[in-house]
């Protein structure tokens, strides 16, 4: 049995008689050989071909430009997202004239991470994860609301006559 291996197409042929030709465009290599590029694969290895056309193991090329944009981008969407109902919250709080979940100095850490997560794309760091934006607040601003204490009116009782 022969193994061929076709540089143009990165594909294999296994010829069980010996005695043929090899195909035109195609190199030998032994079971060995085979055996190795297919483990290779398994690890994260891809094929290709050298300069003579023999096959070679070579790293797995990373994700695209494009791809690490999009990532990115839906990363931050998603970030913007997550925080909505905190401005939407503190705000309706403001409305009502309630206390506030958020301190303002939080409120306005929340904003800065918002607008820094706007601008994220526009950085010149962007898409590199280890650069993204970092929302740096007390985890407590993010948990449940604070209790308040209610003042109760004292009930006055009327006699009645």
């Amino acid at each position: 049995m022969k193994i061929y291996f076709f540089a143009k197409t990165l594909g294999f042929d296994v010829v069980a008689s010996a005695n043929d030709a090899p195909p035109e465009g195609a190199v030998e290599i032994s079971q060995a050989e085979y055996a190795e590029l297919f483990a290779g694969q398994g690890v994260g290895k891809r094929i290709a071909a050298n300069d003579n056309g023999a096959p070679i193991l070579v790293d797995a090329a990373g994700p695209s430009p494009e791809l690490l944009i999009s990532i990115e981008r839906n990363w931050r969407d998603a970030e913007l997202l997550k925080t909505d109902g905190l401005v939407a919250r503190h705000r309706d709080e403001l409305d009502s004239q309630a206390a506030t979940t958020l301190s303002d100095a939080d409120y306005s850490v929340l904003q800065t991470y918002r607008c820094d997560l706007r601008n994220w794309p526009k950085s010149r760091k962007f898409p590199t994860v280890a650069d993204r934006p970092v929302l740096r607040m007390p985890s407590s601003a993010t948990g449940a609301a604070v209790k308040r204490k209610r003042v109760r009116k004292p009930v006055q009782v009327t006699e009645s006559v």
